[in-house]
């Protein structure tokens, strides 16, 4: 199965180019949506509203909005279309041509410059907690002892970042170690081979880095809580046209994580299915993704000084970004964040 919320950084720059020039020229660029998917963002009140998603274990659950017709219970129509690429969702997304779209926090920051009508976040569905690791071989046994030694990684992207705030910790920073850029199903295999001393990876990759003789996670993303919200995010026409829709797109969340607390065994079943693993295995993911309520999307959204709080973590993100290179200059975030749609739910 695919199980990527990344993209390999070679890749990047050229499609945020790509990305601007549609913006300018009025058309699409990177690959095309599939044929069920409107060509341009629903803003027609009689229009259904396509939200992607793709195979990260806090987005399963919408499959089971789809799968129990949840949205037609609060009044809208939604069609939820699956990517088996995460890349192509965002393209897509960006390209308006869905309207919501599964993504992370700083994938979604890197993708503003080209957004096309600009995306908004607009719910918290989780953090990860644990998924994302940093994997080394048994000679290391501290952060300090990275130094000098060779990490495979994909540059720029979340476990790049959880790399870079471990180290912080112990006032070193990337610098101090040789950093081999590869995508991560690379450079896990890279890692077993012995090409390397340490990886950055997340799951299923976790699992082919761990079988490296002697292999063992340093840090993983429990210990940086907040660092990595995965969010769905809606066009920002959407938003302005159609806000009881994105309402009731929200409020669908809550009848479904409902759903999932009354019936595990069957909710767990149709998430399984859709990411098209067995139940035994998707028990794997559970721990290392904590499914937020509305009082975590509360903290998340409110503003603070901690990675908690999803502003001030954006900040961070965009300055690391710029940092290595992987976005080229900081961008505009003053309306990211739209939280009207959890304070509604709470109420």
């Amino acid at each position: 199965m695919t199980f990527t919320r990344r993209r390999s950084p070679d890749t990047l720059l050229p499609r945020l180019m790509c990305l601007a020039a549609a913006c300018l020229l009025a058309a699409a660029c990177g690959p095309r949506p599939p044929s069920t998917t409107t060509s341009t963002a629903s803003a027609r009140s009689a229009d259904p509203i396509t939200i992607g998603y793709s195979s990260w274990a806090g987005w399963w659950p919408w499959a089971i909005a789809a799968e129990k017709e949840l949205f037609a219970n609060n009044g809208v129509d939604v069609q939820m279309k699956w990517f088996d690429g995460y890349v192509e969702s965002m393209e897509t997304m960006a390209a308006g041509q869905i309207d919501c779209n599964s993504q992370t926090l700083n994938d979604t920051i890197s993708f503003l410059p080209g957004a096309n009508g600009g995306q908004v976040v607009v719910l918290v569905n989780d953090n990860s907690t644990g998924n994302d690791q940093i994997i080394v071989d048994g000679s290391i046994t501290s952060i300090q002892d990275l130094k000098g030694k060779t990490v495979v990684i994909e540059e720029g992207v979340v476990d790049d970042f959880l790399l870079s705030l471990a180290l912080q910790d112990k006032g070193m920073t990337r610098d101090d170690l040789v950093i081999k850029g590869l995508p991560t199903d690379q450079a896990a295999a890279a890692f077993v081979a012995g090409k390397a001393d340490a990886v950055g990876a997340f799951p299923p990759f976790t699992g082919m880095a761990r079988k490296r003789d002697g292999a063992h996670v340093l840090v993983d993303s429990s210990s940086y809580p907040g660092a990595i919200p995965d969010l769905l995010v809606c066009n920002a026409d959407l938003i302005a046209q159609r806000p009881d829709a994105v309402q009731a797109i929200v409020d669908t969340w809550w009848e479904l994580r409902t759903f999932m607390d009354s019936n595990p065994e069957e909710a767990e079943a149709i998430m399984a299915s859709r990411a098209g693993i067995s139940s035994e295995e998707y028990q794997q993911y559970k721990d290392g993704t904590t499914l937020f309520g509305i009082e975590d999307n509360f903290e998340a959204f409110s503003e603070g000084t901690t990675m908690k709080s999803m502003p001030y973590a954006a900040e961070i993100m965009a300055d690391f970004m710029v940092k290595t290179g992987f976005i080229p200059e900081k961008p505009d975030m003053s309306n990211l964040f739209d939280d009207r749609f959890i304070k509604a739910s709470a109420q």
